[in-house]
């Protein structure tokens, strides 16, 4: 007898074995998602292993295109555009070889093990036992990224001098820690385990003798190898590699946007047009605060005066926890749904404090073994201002990125691509932007400070779409690029020149956040025009965050369905 699948069957299966093919291509990403199967391997960069993966990937998407959507469920004709949408991006983003230029201090190979490292875990004896195998191989993974890094320098692709001194500062800030307090040694093991003491003993004996001796290795290279080589602070984007930059930027333009029909030039007026607008809310606000309508007066005072900045760390997390605690208590009138999974708040990693943003956030384990986890960064606290708290809070935790990637997680009647995918760059980084206005109508903004902040934030994120398409398109130089977000954004010099910094190093991801917000904010205003007043914002929000990560185009079709 033959058995046949039908439509939904043979979708889900596609689904599944590409989530399958991404996991088993990045098994700490897996173990982070609480997929276990993988704990003991370490992810192989190898060109044979790229072009294994992009075969598989190629394979699917034909197979995806090969089925017919009209007998599909709704539903199911949402997920086989995902999927298709997803898979198609992928491929493209694997065939310019990114790992060629992953040395940065935000996509390199050693900045995303040394953020995930604090956020693994072992719940059972076995998993603990498989990871020890997994660090064993590290040094091969570093080697293989250092030959990759060569091939890049062989075939033109310098990266960025600031970002490799980035990344020197972070490596060299992880090999001086203390072993003891080290996230390899210290990450959550089983609990009430009697082999936990010897275990932890062979993790540090293999932090000791393995991983630290690898990092070193690499370090060395970036140093000896790819500084000397590396492109100025007068040519830092990705133009300046010519037609192959262009390539790799218009690719990653379309990667983070989800728009392929979107380019440079407009990112860059758009950005512009933004700024422009937000000069007015500035002035209305800055008048009743400040007594001043003028742009600079308003910048001027939220950066230097010392009474809107903080005087220790440990401020910065009792603001940010209370801003969390009034945004749970108002939750219910603006969201149907709520995410069951508490979000965990907690400061982040010393060694890579100096080098990264304010804030940022990972989602919970799928096995329920981790929380949501909201990292604040509590460096240089004196350079921080207090206006900024609320609103960074609110985008990465709730309403904002927990709310959101929680509520996929535990959307169970979905692939888990969708639940589980963060590749809708647009979608995911818009909605926290959206969020940040969002929070004003629930009024979590208890002053007129905490708008400014707000502001900050809008006008910092429409600055980005002129930066990044100015960096990398425009051939903008490093210092003009902080002198335009010191003269377009309230945010203090110490933390542009590392907002600027990571624009250098990913491009095309920053245009993101402003595009999705932008969208997002049509959406409901044209569900709000139809609707008139059977309009629901709970309603709203629930279709724009019940089909997980999406893509800017589906966003539009699922709002359509109200």
């Amino acid at each position: 007898m033959i058995v046949t699948m039908d439509g939904h069957d043979e979708l889900m299966s596609l689904a599944e074995r590409y989530w399958d093919s991404v996991l088993e291509a990045a098994p700490s990403e897996a173990t982070l998602l609480g997929d276990r199967r993988f704990d003991d391997r370490i992810e192989d960069l190898s060109v044979d292993a790229e072009q294994r993966l992009l075969s598989t990937w190629r394979d699917l998407l034909r197979a995806v295109d090969a089925l017919d959507a009209e007998p599909l469920s709704p539903t199911d004709r949402i997920t086989r555009s995902l999927l298709r949408t997803e898979l198609s991006g992928a491929v493209e983003h694997l065939e310019w070889r990114p790992v060629e230029m992953a040395s940065d201090q935000m996509n390199g190979v050693h900045a995303g093990v040394l953020m995930v490292a604090p956020q693994t875990n072992a719940p059972r004896p076995e998993h603990a036992l498989a990871l020890v195998r997994r660090y064993r191989q590290f040094g091969d993974m570093l080697g293989q990224a250092v030959e990759r890094f060569r091939a890049g320098l062989a075939a033109g692709r310098a990266p960025a001098r600031i970002t490799i001194e980035r990344s020197l500062n972070q490596l060299d800030g992880y090999l001086d820690s203390d072993l003891a307090a080290d996230p390899f040694v210290t990450f959550a093991g089983p609990e009430g385990w009697d082999g936990e003491a010897a275990w932890r003993s062979e993790m540090a004996d293999v932090t000791r003798d393995v991983i630290r001796p690898a990092f070193q290795v690499y370090r060395d290279a970036l140093y000896d190898e790819l500084l000397p080589a590396a492109r100025p602070d007068d040519r830092p984007g990705l133009g300046w590699l010519g037609a192959d930059g262009e390539d790799i930027y218009q690719r990653l333009l379309r990667h983070h946007t989800t728009l392929p029909d979107l380019g440079a030039d407009e990112i860059h007026d758009l950005g512009l047009t933004e700024l422009a607008k937000l000069r007015e809310e500035y002035a209305t606000v800055g008048a009743r605060l400040f007594g001043t309508g003028d742009l600079g007066e308003i910048f001027a005072r939220l950066r230097d005066d010392p009474a809107l900045c903080y005087d220790d760390a440990e401020q910065i997390m009792f603001d940010a926890r209370r801003a969390l605690a009034m945004a749970g208590t108002e939750m219910g009138n603006w969201f149907g749904r709520l995410p069951k999974e508490s979000c965990d708040i907690v400061p982040v990693p010393e060694f890579l404090a100096a080098d990264s943003p304010a804030a940022y956030y990972f989602p919970p384990a799928a096995d329920g073994s981790r929380p949501g986890t909201y990292f604040v960064n509590q460096h240089h606290p004196t350079g921080r201002g207090r206006y900024e708290t609320a609103s960074v809070a609110y985008h990465e935790a709730i309403p904002g990125h927990h709310l959101q990637l929680t509520i996929a997680n535990e959307l169970d009647h979905l692939p888990r691509f969708q639940r589980q995918s963060f590749a809708n760059t647009a979608f995911v980084e818009g909605w926290a932007l959206y969020t940040e206005r969002l929070a004003d109508e629930m009024g979590l903004y208890e002053d007129d400070l905490g708008r400014l902040g707000m502001l900050a934030g809008d006008s910092w994120r429409s600055c980005r779409l002129v930066v990044d398409t100015g960096l990398h398109a425009k051939g903008w130089s490093r210092q003009r690029a902080i002198d335009f977000m010191v003269a377009n954004a309230p945010v203090g010099l110490a933390e542009i020149t590392v907002e600027v910094d990571r624009y250098i190093a990913m491009p095309g991801q920053a245009v993101a956040y402003k595009v999705g917000q932008l969208e997002i904010l049509r959406q409901r205003v044209a569900a709000t025009e139809r609707l008139g007043a059977d309009f629901d914002i709970k309603a709203f929000h629930d279709v724009v965050l019940g089909s997980g990560s999406v893509s800017l185009p589906v966003l539009r079709e699922l709002v359509a369905t109200l």
